[in-house]
């Protein structure tokens, strides 16, 4: 599959919930978002690939990533078999047009799965064609202690994984930087969920810009990079006590990602278009 000449922004359907996978393509469409990220198993209709199509020619907007469901919570959505979930979601990917897969690591008590998990993502890819991003997690706080609820890693910089996922509010549960992860992860970075934390043991999920991790410079880094992976707004909406204060989040993250990476990069290339010649003079670059 060809590379992306630019990063597309695009919007999680886990951003609208409660709301439906439909209300976030209608959301998407009407806001300005680029794209969706289907989350599956959330939403009953994100299991149905015939119906996200529809809302993909209706809406006239792709869908840039499927969440694999690997989610406590969608342990039963396509079959109990984790591969065989990981199949169906590039199978899905594939189907709609998305070149890329969110996969998360593996539970510490899924011991087959987590066994042989770096060298069958690798074996994925290479049969698909899809992307495997694997996402970033963090260890489980308790009181005085660290759960380590993921192998063979919670931290995928630990792994030789070809392609990675940066989540911003993972990033502050875990105690992270995001702009030094983003370093570490360097080529295998793919893929960024948008999003914000304040560094609480709880996987937050805040517009960005409302918390504490450097969103704004990880933006502006990717942007002087000409990062061409996807940028998906995953923020938690559930405490919006109507549509429009939901929208306002929505719009909020958007216009944040705007700020300090389109425009950053539009600045970037302005600047760049512009060369000093042998004798010191300055002339503009013709496309």
């Amino acid at each position: 599959m060809p590379a992306a000449t630019t990063a597309k922004i695009g919007l999680s359907t886990a951003s609208v919930y409660p709301e439906t996978t439909a209300s976030c393509f209608e959301l998407a469409s009407r806001l300005g978002y680029d794209g969706v990220e289907v989350m599956v198993g959330i939403d009953p209709l994100s299991t149905q690939i015939d119906a996200i199509q529809r809302l993909v020619d209706y809406h006239q907007l792709p869908v840039l990533a499927i969440h694999a469901p690997c989610l406590l919570i969608t342990q039963r959505v396509w079959g109990t078999d984790p591969w065989g979930k990981l199949e169906r979601s590039a199978e899905a990917a594939k189907d709609l047009g998305a070149d890329v897969v969110v996969v998360h690591p593996p539970f510490r008590w899924q011991r087959d799965y987590a066994r042989g998990f770096v060298d069958g993502i690798a074996r994925l890819e290479d049969e698909t064609g899809v992307i495997f991003a694997v996402e970033n997690m963090y260890p489980w706080r308790a009181p005085g202690k660290g759960l380590q609820a993921y192998a063979p890693s919670w931290d995928p910089t630990e792994q030789t994984y070809a392609h990675t996922t940066l989540d911003l509010s993972h990033s502050s549960t875990a105690e992270q930087d995001c702009v030094e992860l983003a370093r570490t992860m360097g080529r295998t970075l793919k893929h960024i969920h948008l999003t914000d934390g304040t560094g609480s043991a709880k996987d937050e999920h805040l517009v960005p810009g409302r918390g504490t991790q450097r969103a704004a410079d990880l933006l502006t880094t990717l942007a002087s990079q000409d990062f061409r992976g996807h940028i998906i707004v995953e923020i938690n909406t559930r405490r919006a006590t109507s549509r429009s204060e939901r929208e306002v989040d929505l719009i909020e993250s958007l216009e944040f990602t705007k700020k300090h990476f389109t425009a950053a990069k539009q600045s970037i290339s302005r600047r760049s278009s512009f060369a000093v010649t042998p004798e010191g003079e300055i002339s503009e670059l013709t496309p």
